[in-house]
């Protein structure tokens, strides 16, 4: 059983009867009881383990790879969850009251009704965190110790690289539903389209925090503040901001206030589009100024948007099939959800883009009245830049992506499918040659 201090290439491996020891220890620890240890899961693969309704209160799970696991109803408060992975894990009703979740990967995670009042959420740094961060932290020989672990894990999650400002906490379409956040800090954290509808906010720091497409309808916000975040598209449904710092933040840009023409060609396009052409006109928006610009569900298939500006656009949901966006911006946009089957987006700019199930295949040709013809146009991302792109589950069937730069995107579950991937930049990859 691991007892030295990992290292940055180090992962544990437990037994069942290993794991089922170490957890035994931790209990008669919290105890007070002989022979009692506080558990060290630090950069264990416990991928998929059911830690369901253990107490593990003060427990180290530093960088540990929890990703699709059991903590439901689980006591984890002042528990050291720095850099963790907990991707797509249940930790609805858990407690995380004063845990370090600093540089934590918690994306798609549900925390249902979880207690994280006080929880640091903030980027992985090797500043102090968590209960040391407070003043109740470990004595000098324990924190030395910790911060080797701390610097072992933020290693990992910077692929050897130093990265400015630490490891942004990822909470991209996590469940929050009820949560209590109150005095959490979430400076910096990552929350496109996550769910904080009904959550306790009370007293939270979300400075800078990215909250594009996120769900805070009903969520309580008594002092929360909102210094600089990215509010584009958020929702905020029967929420009093009356005591909230939200001036400084980036908010959506309604449609009905941009200029006459925009919303113009936007409603003639919308009547072009549903009647096959007969009526309305193609929208011709080529470097038209869109940024932050609130384009939910909106149709502009096959509109002309070369070099546009869409940078943190709300396009959740958008229709863009067979849309010219060549050198287009959209640095952090937020297309969710969007088709954009067979658009064209060389060398355009989506870095930092949430792409999260994104229909980038082939589009079907259809004839003037609408009957398809059998053949098909495929999504073209000649050059584009991809860098830090979300694109878990994007399809990208057929799709032409020679020279693009895909460095630090996250593609799982994407579909590559007969891809031409000819010199691109893959995450964590060489560029291919050819």
């Amino acid at each position: 059983m691991p007892t030295t201090t990992p290292t940055a290439s180090t992962v544990s491996f437990f037994r069942p009867d290993q794991l089922a020891e170490v957890l035994d220890r931790h209990a008669r620890w919290i105890k007070g009881q002989p022979g009692g240890a506080r558990a060290n899961l630090a950069m264990a693969d416990l991928e998929g383990a059911d830690l369901s309704q253990r107490d593990l209160r003060g427990a180290r799970l530093v960088g540990a790879r929890l990703a699709r696991g059991r903590l439901n109803g689980t006591n984890l408060a002042g528990a050291d969850l720095f850099g963790v992975d907990l991707r797509d894990a249940d930790i609805s009703r858990a407690n995380l009251m004063q845990t370090d979740l600093r540089g934590a990967r918690l994306r798609a995670a549900d925390f249902s009704n979880a207690n994280l009042k006080g929880a640091d959420l903030r980027a992985g740094t090797l500043e102090p965190g968590g209960t040391a961060r407070r003043g109740a932290g470990p004595d000098a020989q324990d924190a030395e110790s910790a911060r080797q672990i701390h610097k072992a894990a933020l290693a990992r999650l910077q692929n050897g690289l130093t990265v400015e400002g630490g490891i942004p906490t990822d909470l991209t379409g996590a469940v929050l539903r009820g949560a209590n956040l109150a005095d959490a800090d979430l400076s910096g954290a990552m929350l496109q389209n996550a769910d904080l509808s009904g959550a306790v906010l009370n007293g939270a720091d979300l400075t800078g925090a990215r909250l594009n497409g996120a769900n805070l309808s009903g969520a309580a916000l008594d002092g929360t503040r909102f210094d600089k975040a990215d509010m584009v598209g958020t929702r905020m449904a029967d929420c009093d901001l009356s005591s909230t710092r939200i001036a400084t933040a980036q908010m959506t840009r309604p449609i009905d206030s941009m200029g006459s023409e925009i919303q113009r060609a936007i409603f003639d396009h919308e009547r072009w589009i549903d009647s096959f052409g007969q009526r309305g006109q193609r929208a011709d928006l080529d470097g038209t100024d869109l940024s932050r610009a609130d384009l939910r569900n909106v149709n502009l298939s096959a509109a002309s948007l070369r070099g546009a500006n869409l940078s943190a656009a709300a396009l959740t949901g958008a229709r863009l099939m067979m849309t010219d966006l060549s050198g287009a911006n959209l640095e952090g946009a937020n297309l969710m959800g969007a088709d954009l089957s067979g658009a064209n987006l060389s060398y355009a700019v989506l870095t930092g883009a949430d792409l999260t199930r994104v229909r980038l295949g082939p589009a079907a040709i259809k004839d003037p009245s609408g009957r398809p013809t059998g053949r098909s146009w495929a999504a073209n991302l000649m050059g584009a830049d991809l860098r830090g792109a979300l694109m878990v589950g994007t399809c990208l069937v057929q799709a032409n992506l020679s020279d693009a730069n895909l460095d630090s995107a996250e593609m799982d579950g994407a579909d590559l499918a007969g891809a031409k991937l000819q010199r691109a930049m893959l995450p964590g990859r060489p560029p291919r040659r050819g």
